[in-house]
């Protein structure tokens, strides 16, 4: 299938259903549920409070993987304010500073947000990759981004502090998210 013939089918998809196009398949992206969104508003607070020139957009539609024929909807993207203006639904990466995913419960997220997205995420140029993991209640951040894979990672339990450094450089407070280590 060609981007172009994903684009369409995206289009014509009922509004409850989001598709993405990850290595040349279409893949559903299961609806999140309510500690799922929880994380992300939390997130965007604390990028709020510390980032007030950027802003943090949720389901952010990317282009992403080599030559941007990937499409890839990242639970956040974190761009400079007005980034993403005049973009139609999905953004080049060109403005992402960050690129953010909370794992869901489904059966394709290890594969989905551990290996495919990062890939994905790296080829397209986006310095960070940030994945909140409710599976082992981990925070990893993946940086510099290199021949399509992400050279850096850093794992650490919540509770502890997350350093995610430039272009984001900023430190994250992670003990808000063992409220949902369940």
């Amino acid at each position: 299938m060609s981007v172009e013939e994903f684009e369409q089918l995206e289009r014509h998809a009922p509004e409850t259903v989001w598709l993405e196009f990850i290595k040349g398949k279409v893949q559903v992206k299961p609806a999140p549920d309510g500690n799922h969104s929880e994380i992300v508003a939390w997130l965007q607070r604390e990028c709020m409070q510390h980032l007030p020139d950027l802003s943090l957009h949720a389901e952010r539609g990317l282009k992403t993987e080599r030559c941007r024929k990937g499409r890839t909807r990242a639970d956040g993207a974190l761009v400079p304010r007005g980034g993403l203006k005049g973009h139609g639904e999905w953004s080049d990466t060109g403005t992402v500073l960050m690129a953010v995913e909370v794992t869901s419960w489904d059966a394709d997220a290890a594969q989905r947000d551990r290996l495919d997205k990062p890939d994905g995420y790296a080829a397209a140029g986006i310095p960070v990759y940030v994945l909140i993991d409710r599976d082992d209640c981990t925070v990893t951040v993946f940086t510099h981004p290199e021949d399509g894979r992400y050279r850096r990672q850093v794992n650490a339990p919540f509770g502890a502090p997350v350093e995610i450094p430039d272009p984001v450089n900023i430190t994250l407070d992670t003990e808000p998210l063992k409220e949902f280590a369940d």
